[in-house]
């Protein structure tokens, strides 16, 4: 598994338990507010996935465009 799929995969545990936690702390579990809790943990994912992908590449963590090496010489 490379870097970016594993990146994907943090953000997606990332909104799964943020809507979670905020859900539980609040104690509402109305149709309405769960909608809009998913739909703020998505976005929320997103701009962590934007983010970390960003700071990650800023750090050389992640490869460039197209190179699987992720930093490194693959043989």
């Amino acid at each position: 598994m490379d870097q970016e799929k594993r990146l994907k995969i943090c953000a997606i545990f990332f909104a799964v338990f943020w809507v979670g936690g905020m859900a539980w702390w609040s104690g509402e579990y109305h149709p309405a507010y769960i909608i809009l809790l998913a739909v703020c943990g998505s976005l929320g994912g997103y701009l962590w996935y934007l983010m970390m992908h960003w700071a990650f590449r800023h750090m050389r963590l992640l490869p460039l465009d197209g190179d699987q090496a992720g930093g490194r010489k693959s043989r």
